[in-house]
């Protein structure tokens, strides 16, 4: 692995490039090298793009031999999620259905990383629909494995994304999130990820057609980006804040707020609610708080995040009277025992009426006025992404006690994608050969208070990856 183009982190990567030490093929041409090399062993990269990666990468030599300025990202490899278009590229969601729905432009994040520089070089796996679990399996592509140890997941349900970051496949992935989904990954793989606030990133998450969502779905589902390093999440971070018209959500609020008076106070919870948490994971983020308290930061342990149990149930049932209708026939796209983890779900949660719907969407503002209070007291909330460490593929699935032990140790992911606050999932070291980790969550567009802060730890407790994948090959 010594010295190889892979290893680098994207901000040098995107350096060499512009400096001309190092051409934009030969650098998609080493990470194309590693995945041939790793992606058998682990089935992160779905859709390898190697022939229009190399095209891309041949464009960007010839910009920059014509003397042209290139973007901040460039030549700079990453994965995108089989949720999310790449122009003329299946957009699967993991469904054999959907093998050939090819996708006739870019997303807007993709769209966003492509002007910048960066070059898409693969789709990356998930689970079947984002709905068959957390574990990153999906019906058209398999399982993917933890690099670390094959007898645990990944997670998800940008698990892929993870992966393929965390082994070198590329220097940046692009998930999404809406309870957990980039974070908890991250702390699975050992890399660093970001979930952004509600409309800082332009999205367009339509599906099969040009109707939207509904309220539920366009106001949980983010799209962030995963990284080996923090300084490459906020680079990340930096071409994809913006507006764009396809999506009338996003707001130009600027990327960077004003610094706040004095050292900035850092709330601790380690076992939100009180349901629990693991030794391991616990220790981490007492790590954390040492090595934010020795960058400056005012460190306070406090009793609980706000109205954590009204919340996630106000989440549930929210989502799943929005679900409900469809869900007959999305049932029917999982493929073999893929429909179990929501039927539990939908079973333990009943649809509201309209009238008790009303009175949900009264209570989710009321819960983000009470966020809102507790982070203008503390502007930065220290906590873990998964209350344990990484739990064997498919657990959520398997039964009742299952589903919910991993609705329990995803919760505090949960209840901040239902504020809306952004957060920064950083590793913190390993514990029995797995990697661990935090989240630090901020105030509505204070991603760069949790940058911030997430840069602290890491320049006190490392960096987990670029790491060979342990254990066995992947069966054929």
């Amino acid at each position: 692995m010594q010295d190889a183009l892979w290893q680098r982190p994207a901000v040098a990567q995107a350096e060499a490039v512009r400096s001309g030490e190092v051409s934009a093929v030969e650098l998609v041409d080493s990470h194309l090298e590693r995945t041939a090399e790793v992606n058998p062993q682990v089935n992160a990269v779905t859709q390898l793009l190697a022939e229009r990666a190399r095209e891309a990468a041949a464009e960007t030599d010839r910009r920059r031999a014509a003397g042209d300025t290139l973007g901040p990202l460039a030549g700079v490899p990453f994965t995108v999620k089989e949720t999310t278009a790449v122009e003329g590229v299946p957009t699967t969601f993991g469904v054999e259905r959907f093998r050939d729905l090819v996708a006739p432009a870019d997303a807007p994040p993709v769209a966003r990383l492509r002007a910048a520089g960066a070059i898409p070089i693969g789709h990356s796996n998930m689970p079947t629909l984002i709905l068959a679990g957390m574990h990153t399996r999906s019906e058209l592509f398999g399982d993917t494995a933890n690099p670390w140890d094959r007898s645990r997941t990944p997670g998800g349900t940008s698990g892929g994304d993870a992966v393929a970051v965390a082994t070198g496949m590329a220097a940046l992935g692009l998930g999404n999130d809406s309870g957990g989904s980039i974070r908890v990954p991250a702390q699975f793989c050992g890399v660093a990820g970001l979930k952004p606030t509600a409309g800082r990133f332009p999205a367009d998450h339509r599906f099969l057609g040009p109707e939207d969502p509904g309220p539920a779905s366009q106001m949980l589902v983010t799209d962030g980006p995963l990284a080996r390093r923090v300084g490459d999440l906020r680079l990340a971070y930096e071409v994809l804040a913006g507006t764009d018209p396809r999506d009338p959500r996003a707001v130009p609020v600027p990327a960077y707020g004003e610094p706040l008076p004095g050292p900035v106070k850092v709330a601790v919870v380690a076992d939100p609610g009180g349901h629990g948490v693991h030794p391991a994971v616990r220790a981490s983020v007492e790590t954390a708080a040492d090595a934010l308290r020795d960058a400056g930061y005012e460190v306070h342990e406090v009793p609980d995040v706000p109205r954590l149990d009204e919340a996630l149930e106000a989440y549930g049932r929210i989502t799943v009277t929005e679900f409900a209708p469809t869900w007959p026939m999305v049932r029917t796209l999982l493929g073999n025992g893929g429909d179990r983890y929501i039927q539990m779900t939908m079973e333990q949660t009943p649809p509201a009426s309209a009238d008790e719907l009303m009175k949900l969407m009264g209570t989710w503002l009321n819960i983000r006025r009470s966020w809102a209070e507790f982070l203008h007291e503390y502007p930065l909330l220290l906590g873990p992404s998964f209350t344990e460490p990484p739990v064997e593929p498919g657990l959520e699935s398997r039964d009742r006690a299952g589903r919910d032990r991993v609705g329990s140790g995803m919760r505090l992911c949960t209840v901040t994608s239902f504020v809306g606050v952004p957060a920064v999932a950083v590793p913190t070291g390993l514990a029995d050969g797995l990697p661990c980790g935090v989240q630090i969550i901020g105030r509505a567009f204070r991603e760069d208070l949790c940058l911030d802060a997430a840069q602290a730890v890491e320049d006190r407790l490392g960096v987990l990856t670029p790491i060979d994948p342990r254990g066995p090959a992947r069966p054929a």
